[in-house]
């Protein structure tokens, strides 16, 4: 016996709907055999309502054109629902197209269905015990929601109580009724299954694992978990205005090659979208500051489908006036992806998005008076960039374009119903002084700007919020792993340990610095010289091989257990075609010459100057496309991708549930690459696996640590007042290096005499003495200072200022950089790569976690237990890795010869390890500020004997002796090497064969040491400590000396 029965769940669900004003009805109460009937058993519209609400919402419509429009309505074109479905939407949402007699001839007119500006227009009503029979079936679902008799909700209700039923058996309900009776759900808007406690929403193509909650009753809280969400569904969802709004705003038929599938919004974008909505029009009003503000949802969550929603209320916004929208993104590819949303949505938006291929189609397209949906890049709006590309790497570094510095520019458009709307607003390109932001501004002046971004803006990133104010809602990653909007991610360390062979250790360094001798390395020549030996050591053929046995061998296993595909990210498109050759070696069917066919492939942009073996994976936009969606079609053969940068950023492809990382990556772009995995897709798919081959672990955190920091906030947590402080007393200083030149006067030349112009003021610079560096410096630290300063008046002021320094910086960097003659790049690229070539082995890929006694945690990303387990784990990334282990193996190879340094050194870097392992200083830091140096030291100290004219042996005593301040203070460097060079003779004299277990010979050593110690004056008080120490010094030497057959002096 259940302590609740489904039918009082059934009256509980009717219950909330009373309460939310709608009238409920007996379903046998109207059916034809029942007290009132107004249908027969195969009607599942009440006509007559429909009827009476045509009559009442179209009050000027003849009645011949009414009757033809109920008539639409109640007709099925199509044998298929989901086409029979969508006219009837459009229905709903537009009206029903009719054609009206008059005396002068025919004109079209449209009859409404549905009041959706004033609800209580409207009936709304609850029906249970609706039968209805079709063909030869009889169903009977719980409860349906009519408005104006048409059944808009269908509700299957299953007991909480019941462990034999539960979500999934309302959802296998449904599915039968669309089977049986099918012409009810030609009219379906919404779905809704729950037990009672649990309730979810979808459509008729949602399968189960998007049926989604509603977490809110009222959109500002969310509901206490302790309330049934069947409750917090009923009352959030299904008044009255919510559900218009819903129906008529919320509901896009997603079109694709394959199929359709009609999507309803979650309630987390439903409320983004209204603040959005309400935000822009009161930014773009008279008294507005521009500013729509930024939506942050994490990456998964749907943001494109938000913007599609946002966008097509937007339109039909009547304060809006018909505004026109830009949507705006800093690729071509994430171009590509959005627009391709935007277009299968088009039913939604009413119209077909443009795109502006040029700065000049771009300002057609804007030419209109309103209306119009214009997808564009970032950089249609610069003027006339030059570009550096940094190596390796396609973020575009934008440089000033000298004539358009302090210029006006003439704008696109000066209207004021433009909205922008920008696609991951946090991008770099957001820049105050040259970048996109004034470029964007000077286009459009009058335009409100509202972004959109899937990773939360960082708190050094003051541009993002001058361009577009303030946070207007946030969903984070936690949210949306407990809505299961998207499912979490686990991850796995599999770091690829790399090996030195001994003896090719110590002629690495010496090879790699005879290389870039006498080569004066730019800052650029540094980052490259540096990012070469890296890719080197990952992209080592040994490395590559393991990893490639790895990944095959880890692939197959997780496939096995659950079907889905994987992305690769490696870190050059060298190494991308190298692993794909090494895997394909392992198993060779997966290869395809086409690209129709085969399990794996590259995914890259290149050009006919590439390598020969790159070739075959360079391809064009078309052929890529067609290789992603093969990628996201969970049926077909492909089943794995290997990319450097391309599909990181706004690709989806639900079925992918692995991502192998072995590329460096950090913030941004290291949430954006792992969000790959997160896409719900089917029930199988609990979450998503990071598999690290590299050893991003601290920088996952450190990103983490920024997403869930945030916290909605994403306030400065800088005191902007000193950052312009700074700013001020920076451009001072460069104004004063300047201040016997006139640089003023740029401001008033011509765009042509402007170009002029620079080289005489580049020339000055170079005519002082450290001029070109301090200029840099400066400049360099000003555009840091000046970022973080905007918007405020005291940076607006001296912009043209900052622009005209970056310009000169420029300028300055890139002819130092070419009058340094020495290798060129690459010839200094090929030979760092021969040398670590030839130097490394690579051992197995490690399972750290067996390694380290650790259970391999099935943690999500957050967890914080898990990631400081991880953090104690001695691998973290593969340069300092390297260079560590360098260090060690100097330090051991030391302990052979020299007692005090090798302690000294060995402490040092134990030390350094344990700061860098508790956190308190990053990879990058402990590389740059720690590691390096600490070689740098160790080399100093090897020169050090011989500048004392000691060998090394003489030496080791030395280092015995000095370890005592007082005694070095006391005899002074010259005593001590007198010591040091007599003790190394007696030692020698003393040793014989196995010295060092005789004790008596080692008696008679100590006896001689004191003599020499006293003779010379060596503090008394010392004398003990340093005997002992000259003793286990000499202990260490006697092998050296005994092998070395040194003479015995007499």
């Amino acid at each position: 016996m259940n302590s609740i029965t489904e039918n009082e769940i059934e009256e509980i669900a009717l219950s909330y709907l009373e309460s939310l004003g709608y009238s409920y009805l007996l379903g046998t109460d109207i059916s034809p055999d029942g007290e009132h009937p107004e249908r027969q058993y195969n009607e599942v519209v009440l006509v007559t309502r429909l009827r009476d609400a045509i009559d009442k919402l179209n009050p000027n419509i003849s009645q011949d054109a009414k009757e033809d429009a109920l008539k639409k309505v109640l007709r099925t074109d199509s044998p298929n629902l989901l086409i029979n479905n969508e006219t009837f939407h459009r229905y709903l949402t537009d009206g029903v197209d009719v054609e009206v007699r008059t005396e002068n001839g025919i004109r079209g007119e449209k009859v409404y269905i549905v009041d959706f500006e004033t609800p209580e227009n409207n009936e709304f009503l609850a029906i249970n015990q609706f039968t209805i029979i079709e063909g030869n079936q009889n169903k009977r679902p719980d409860i349906i929601l009519f408005i104006n008799g048409l059944p808009l909700v269908v509700i299957e209700l299953k007991n909480a109580v019941d462990e034999n039923t539960n979500l999934k058996s309302a959802f296998n309900q449904l599915q039968t009724y669309k089977q049986a009776i099918p012409s009810l759900f030609t009219y379906n808007s919404l779905l809704i299954i729950s037990d009672g406690w649990d309730a979810r929403c979808g459509t008729i193509t949602s399968d189960f694992g998007r049926f989604m909650t509603w977490k809110t009753k009222d959109g500002q809280t969310t509901a206490d978990h302790l309330q049934p969400q069947m409750e917090v569904m009923f009352h959030g969802m299904l008044n009255k205005h919510t559900l218009l709004d819903l129906i008529r705003q919320f509901i896009v038929f997603e079109k694709s090659d394959s199929k359709t599938l009609k999507k309803v919004a979650a309630y987390h974008q439903y409320y983004a979208v209204n603040k959005a909505v309400e935000s822009t029009v009161t930014a773009s009003g008279s008294n507005g500051n521009r500013r729509g503000g930024v939506i942050w949802h994490t990456q998964g969550s749907g943001k494109s489908l938000s913007m599609v929603f946002f966008s097509g209320k937007l339109i039909s916004e009547p304060r809006m006036e018909n505004p026109t929208l830009v949507i705006l993104t800093d690729r071509n590819d994430l171009d590509e992806q959005l627009h391709e949303t935007f277009t299968n949505c088009q039913q939604l938006l009413r119209q077909e998005p443009q795109k502006a291929e040029s700065r000049k189609e771009l300002r057609q397209l804007l030419k209109v008076a309103s209306g119009g949906i214009v997808f564009t890049t970032i950089q249609k709006f610069m003027p006339m960039p030059t570009d550096i590309v940094q190596p390796e790497n396609e973020n575009v570094v934008n440089e000033p374009s000298v004539e358009y510095i302090g210029a006006d520019i003439q704008a696109l458009s000066e209207r004021k119903n433009i909205v922008v709307i920008a696609d991951e607003a946090h991008r770099s390109q957001y820049d105050f002084i040259d970048g996109f932001a004034k470029h964007l501004r000077d286009a459009l002046p009058n335009a409100t700007f509202i972004g959109f971004t899937g990773t939360p803006i960082e708190t050094t990133d003051k541009n993002t919020q001058a361009v577009f104010g303030n946070y207007v809602d946030i969903y984070d990653i936690q949210q949306a792993v407990n809505d299961k909007a998207t499912v979490p991610i686990f991850y796995e360390s599999r770091l690829a340990k790399v090996h030195f062979n001994e003896d090719e250790k110590v002629s690495l360094d010496e090879q790699f610095e005879e290389l870039t001798e006498g080569e004066e390395l730019s800052n650029r020549q540094q980052m490259r010289a540096k990012w070469t030996r890296l890719e080197a050591i990952v992209g080592n053929p040994n490395r590559i091989q393991k990893i490639a046995e790895d990944l095959v061998y880890h692939f197959e296993q997780r496939n096995a257990v659950l079907d889905g595909k994987a992305m690769i990210v490696c870190m050059s498109r060298r190494i991308c075609v190298e692993l794909y050759e090494a895997i394909i070696k392992i198993r060779p069917l997966w290869h395809s010459d086409d690209d129709d066919k085969g399990t794996i492939k590259v995914i890259m942009t290149g050009s006919s100057s590439d390598a020969l073996n790159m070739q075959p994976h360079i391809r064009n936009k078309q052929r890529r496309k067609a290789i992603g969606d093969r990628l996201k079609n969970p049926v077909d053969s492909l089943k794995l991708v290997i990319v450097r940068d391309m599909w990181l950023t706004g690709f989806d492809a639900p079925c992918l549930h692995t991502l192998y990382v072995d590329k460096p990556m950090r913030g941004h772009n290291l949430m954006q690459a792992i969000a790959r995995v997160n896409r719900v897709f089917t029930e199988g798919k609990s979450g998503g696996l990071v598999v690290d081959y590299i050893g991003i672990a601290q920088e996952l955190k450190t990103a983490l640590a920024d997403y869930t920091a945030s916290g909605g906030e994403g306030k400065p947590t800088l005191d902007q007042e000193l950052a312009v402080a700074k700013m001020l007393e920076l451009h001072e200083a460069i104004d004063y290096q300047l201040r016997h030149f006139d640089w003023r006067k740029f401001f008033t030349l011509t765009p042509e005499e402007k170009l002029k112009f620079i080289p005489v003021i580049v020339d000055y610079i170079f005519s002082q003495e450290n001029g070109e560096q301090s200029f840099t410096e400066n400049t360099k630290n000003l555009l840091k200072a000046f970022a973080i300063s905007v918007p405020h008046e005291r940076a607006m002021a001296i912009r043209d200022d900052v622009a005209l320094f970056q310009a000169i910086k420029s300028r300055l960097v890139k002819i130092s950089d070419r009058n340094e003659g020495g290798k060129t790049d690459e010839e200094m690229e090929t030979a760092i790569k021969q040398i670590i070539s030839e130097a490394i082995t690579a051992d197995n890929v490690i399972d750290i976690f067996d390694a380290a006694g650790l259970k391999k945690p099935n943690i999500e990303i957050l967890d914080e237990r898990f990631l400081q387990e991880l953090k104690d784990l001695p691998q973290k990334n593969l340069a300092v890795e390297l260079l560590k282990k360098l260090l060690k193996d100097e330090i051991k190879k030391r302990t052979k010869i020299n007692l005090v340094e090798s302690k000294k050194f060995s402490e040092m870097l134990e030390d350094a390890i344990k700061r860098y392992h508790n956190g308190m200083i990053d990879t990058v830091e402990f590389l740059e500020k720690v590691l390096i140096p600490f070689a740098q030291q160790m080399k100093e100290a090897d020169q050090r004997g011989d500048k004392l004219g000691l060998d090394y042996r003489e030496y080791a005593f030395y280092t015995a002796l000095e370890v005592n301040n007082s005694a070095v203070a006391v005899l002074g460097d010259d005593i001590l090497r007198h010591i040091a060079q007599e003790l190394l003779k007696t030692v020698r004299n003393s040793t014989t064969i196995d010295w060092t277990i005789k004790e008596s010979v080692q008696s008679a050593l100590r006896r001689n040491i004191r003599r020499i110690l006293r003779l010379h004056g060596y503090p008394p008080d010392l004398q003990e400590k340093a005997v002992d120490t000259v003793i286990t010094q000499a202990k260490m030497l006697a092998e050296d000396l005994v092998k070395n057959g040194d003479k015995k002096e007499e």
